[in-house]
């Protein structure tokens, strides 16, 4: 009998079942679920999925769709409204690189996955990893799908005020997973003209500078030209 790692045996993570993900959704009756297929299972998981789905002109038809699990994550913009300052990084991301990023050095707010904790103990888990500073109190912004076509991950988006006593780490993120991060402290405005004018291109980051500016701690002073 084949045994198959992350099915029916568990895989380098000791996972097993990892093709039943999926299979009982019922929560939408124009969506019937037929197969899970587990296509690749390396740090995370690649699955194909059949399914039935019933157009608006009532005619059902078969789909087939690929999604990626790396779990779900979150993200945080630390600010200082005193100094006006906001805390960022820069490292390099390969996926940026080979699509035509000039160096894949990319600015962005400092984020993670969950890992089995709230969003909010993993954001503080985060921000002091790859930071080095101790958040305020939490702001919520939002939640939200960054790539639903093909990527499963939810994000959930928060803001909190730092001091400059709050920095109490080097920050650089964890060297044993391969992270190598600089921390930037920047003038919100120079962060959000950054943001403007392509030098950040990542996504997450310029939603919550955006938000910043228009709803947040700098709603009050930022120049939303």
């Amino acid at each position: 009998m084949n045994t198959r790692p992350g099915i029916d045996t568990p895989d380098h993570r000791g996972r097993t079942g990892l093709d039943r993900t999926g299979r009982d959704l019922d929560r939408n009756p124009d969506i019937v679920v037929r197969d899970v297929e587990l296509t690749s299972q390396g740090w995370h998981v690649l699955r194909r999925t059949t399914f039935d789905h019933r157009r608006r002109d009532g005619r059902w038809v078969t789909q087939q769709r690929e999604t990626y699990d790396r779990g779900n994550g979150a993200v945080v913009l630390p600010y200082d409204t005193e100094r006006g300052r906001v805390l960022l990084t820069r490292q390099f991301r390969y996926p940026a690189y080979v699509n035509d990023h000039p160096d894949g050095m990319l600015i962005e707010a400092a984020a993670g996955l969950l890992d089995g904790d709230d969003p909010p103990a993993a954001i503080r888990r985060e921000s002091a990893e790859e930071l080095g500073v101790t958040l305020g109190p939490l702001t919520h912004v939002l939640d939200a799908y960054m790539s639903p076509g093909s990527v499963t991950e939810r994000l959930h988006f928060y803001a909190a005020p730092y001091t400059p006593a709050d920095r109490t780490g080097d920050g650089g993120g964890l060297e044993e997973e391969g992270e190598d991060i600089q921390v930037l402290e920047l003038p919100f405005s120079d962060a959000l003209a950054m943001a403007r004018d392509g030098r950040i291109t990542d996504g997450k980051t310029i939603l919550l500078l955006q938000w910043a500016a228009l709803d947040g701690p700098f709603a009050a002073t930022a120049d939303t030209r």
